[in-house]
């Protein structure tokens, strides 16, 4: 990937995070990745095609922490153990709640390529938990136990958060 389309990706993630997808213009995103338009139309066709990869770049980090943490243990229980802590770090990292819900609260179209990429990521992660050795109800379990920590660190403390999500972990698996 060219530095320049890596640079536009970084940025938009960054932005389109902080403020939000349609109150972030694509002149913002240049102006603070330091290229010209006609570059960011030479990688991008549409801002909707920068924001799904702003989105897939943001997923391929998030499934490669995962993995690290799958790859340092074998035993399912330390497993979930190990990825709720995992989590809570992303959390601790990203204090403003999943990127992906909010993506598709602003892209609510069921024809949008957007709404369609953030449910095929939610349903990423229950498949990721299934190949690493849970089987359905364990994968849906720790997803809806991560998936409600995040929501939930939006509005309560995160050490608090955190705290319960790794109690209710122990206790489940």
């Amino acid at each position: 990937m060219s530095k320049k389309r890596q640079d536009l990706i970084n940025h938009a993630e960054r932005l389109f995070y902080e403020y939000g997808f349609h109150s972030v213009g694509l002149k913002r995103v240049i102006d603070e990745a330091n290229v010209a338009l006609m570059t960011m139309y030479n990688h991008f066709n549409s801002k909707e095609e920068l924001i799904l990869a702003a989105l897939k770049c943001r997923e391929e980090r998030y499934f490669s922490l995962l993995q690290e943490v799958v790859k340092q243990n074998q035993d399912s229980k330390m497993n979930a153990l190990s990825l709720a802590e995992a989590h809570v770090d992303w959390i601790r990292t990203h204090k403003k709640g999943c990127m992906f819900l909010r993506a598709k609260e602003e892209y609510p179209s069921e024809e949008s390529d957007i709404n369609r990429y953030v449910i095929a990521h939610k349903k990423s992660l229950i498949t990721f938990l299934k190949k690493v050795n849970f089987n359905h109800q364990e994968a849906m379990r720790l997803a809806l136990l991560l998936e409600g920590a995040t929501s939930l660190s939006e509005v309560e403390n995160v050490e608090e958060v955190s705290k319960e999500l790794l109690c209710l972990v122990r206790h489940l698996f």
